[in-house]
């Protein structure tokens, strides 16, 4: 497939899909809103492709803080599903990964595909190894390989080899079987949390922890 045709196909498949599913994402707006104080949308920086920075946008989940302060996917209490800043609605969107819908508006403005590795934040870009920037030759996706293997289950280095697999393996065929995956393994709710052993961060700690050693 190449960059026209995939470009293309986001632009159709997210302009429809946020006309369909209108109703919905006003109704879940309106949930928010009446749920707890704050604003309907979180946005948070991520690093995209040629690792230029964008705001990703999802349904705010927690209570409102600094979006840039917050890390949603590498903090042990909301790893394991039991922040207590998590909201009553926000619990739900999560489970379902319907937080995850306003990425629609990221695909339809050229900031991410439909398909591809997931848009990484800032600071995790420096636990990128070598052999897996190629990550960032295409649009980050609102699903891939790693979210049909396991999403956080996955151990960190996992991810990324999934989705360097992906990037290498890519068209339009295979691109149509994640989408239809993705959608089996979101309404089974698997991997929606992971373990804190498991993430970037734990990761980080070890390759500091090696370094530490060497320098003895």
């Amino acid at each position: 497939m190449s960059d026209v045709e995939k470009r293309l196909f986001d632009l159709l498949s997210s302009g429809l899909a946020l006309l369909l599913l209108s109703p919905l994402l006003l109704g879940i707006a309106m949930a928010i809103k009446l749920d707890t104080r704050g604003p309907v949308l979180f946005r948070q920086q991520r690093i995209g492709r040629g690792q230029k920075p964008f705001r990703v946008l999802k349904f705010r989940t927690m209570v409102d803080r600094d979006p840039d302060a917050i890390d949603q996917h590498s903090e042990q209490v909301v790893s394991e599903g039991e922040d207590p800043r998590i909201t009553r609605v926000g619990r739900f969107l999560r489970a379902t990964s319907l937080d995850e819908l306003p990425q629609l508006w990221n695909i339809f403005r050229g900031d991410m595909s439909v398909v591809g590795p997931r848009p990484v934040l800032p600071e995790q870009v420096e636990v990128v190894p070598r052999q897996f920037m190629i990550r960032f030759e295409v649009r980050p996706g609102l699903t891939g390989l790693a979210q049909v293997r396991g999403r956080r289950t996955l151990g960190w280095l996992q991810q990324l080899e999934a989705d360097a697999q992906y990037i290498l393996r890519r068209g339009v065929l295979y691109d149509l079987w994640l989408i239809l995956r993705t959608v089996h393994v979101v309404a089974t709710g698997r991997g929606v949390y992971g373990t804190p052993g498991q993430n970037w961060r734990a990761y980080r700690d070890s390759l500091q922890q090696d370094g530490d050693r060497d320098d003895r």
